[in-house]
């Protein structure tokens, strides 16, 4: 299953990572090892944050993926899961089967 990790910085936390003049390269080695699919960077509630695309089956992969960020940045980490436009489509017949038995008012 695929999920978007919400990844929120502190500014504190992230200003003394940025110092570190290998920050670029061990963001890059963190994203490697946890398989990001794709990551985006950009503010999340007026800190430093990033959008990570991961996938997992497990619910105990989530450790493996958050910890790093949590012990590295000081960070928040939500995991919430996604569908891409082809997963949609094949929730088509289990959405059309919950409009028919509650989607009636």
């Amino acid at each position: 299953m695929r999920y978007l990790m919400q990844v929120r910085i502190p500014s504190e936390a992230g200003n003394r990572a940025l110092r570190d003049p290998q920050f670029g390269e061990r963001m890059a080695g963190l994203l490697a090892d946890i398989k990001a699919e794709a990551a985006y960077f950009s503010t999340l509630d007026g800190q430093r944050g990033a959008y990570i695309v991961v996938q997992f089956d497990d619910a105990s992969a989530m450790p493996r993926l958050a910890e790093p960020f949590f012990l590295w940045l000081n960070a928040d980490v939500t995991f919430l899961p996604v569908m891409r436009p082809e997963d949609l489509g094949a929730a088509t017949p289990s959405i059309r089967a919950a409009v028919q038995q509650w989607g009636q008012t």
